[in-house]
């Protein structure tokens, strides 16, 4: 072999001897990031509190600080990522139900309904209610990953919107992305202030704030 020649891509029986390891490893790390995630979340729900010691954490999971500081540069940086995890888990559930309803206003409805029932359940409203004093100073650290988890919730809502507008006269132009984002605000909004006094919405609250929305949206409310 010339020194201009690469080495031959590893193939066969090499290409596996030298991905077993790797994956076996990965599958450590991924089983590492679960426990820290799961461990404060307990920690959390428990204390209420938004900012527990990095020790605290580490003993709920069993982990050593290496462990820790090999996957997260900060506890900040985990407790954003316990956000988006959080979101992104919101969001699957709002898909969910929303493709359980027959048109868009049940869809939409299924978003909304689905947002604020966080504040009537005492395991979400634990777990949700201690980051309300620090997502500005989150967003400001980490405002990218703020956006991404932001867009994951949003997704869902925007898409039916979309759908929705697509089938309406050419002439009445709507944007999706924005009014998702408005029903957004207006239900986080709702949902961020029972939180903080640890209420829940009534249903003719919820149905009046489903209605405002469809009404803004251009759709009817059966």
């Amino acid at each position: 072999m010339t020194e201009d020649q690469s080495p031959p891509a590893p193939v066969g029986l090499v290409r596996e001897a030298v991905r077993r390891p790797l994956a076996a490893r990965w599958a450590v790390y991924t089983e590492e990031v679960q426990r820290l995630v799961d461990a404060t979340y307990r920690v959390v729900e428990r204390t209420g509190s938004l900012d527990p010691t990095v020790r605290e954490i580490l003993r709920e999971s069993g982990l050593s600080n290496q462990a820790f500081y090999r996957h997260f540069r900060s506890k900040d940086e985990l407790l954003v990522a316990l956000l988006d995890d959080g979101r992104r888990r919101m969001a699957e559930y709002l898909r969910r139900r929303m493709e359980a309803a027959e048109d868009t206003p049940g869809r939409v409805r299924g978003w909304i309904e689905g947002v604020l029932a966080q504040a009537g359940d005492p395991v979400a409203a634990a777990r949700t209610r201690p980051f309300l004093s620090h997502q500005d100073r989150l967003a400001e650290l980490f405002p990218a990953e703020q956006r991404s988890s932001a867009e994951a919730m949003l997704a869902p809502l925007e898409e039916v919107l979309r759908s929705e507008y697509a089938e309406r006269r050419p002439d009445e132009v709507r944007d999706p992305s924005a009014d998702a984002l408005a029903v957004y605000r207006l239900t986080l909004a709702a949902l961020h202030d029972h939180l903080r006094a640890r209420t829940s919405p009534t249903s003719d609250e919820t149905a009046h704030l489903v209605r405002f929305a469809c009404n803004g949206l251009g759709i009817s409310v059966v």
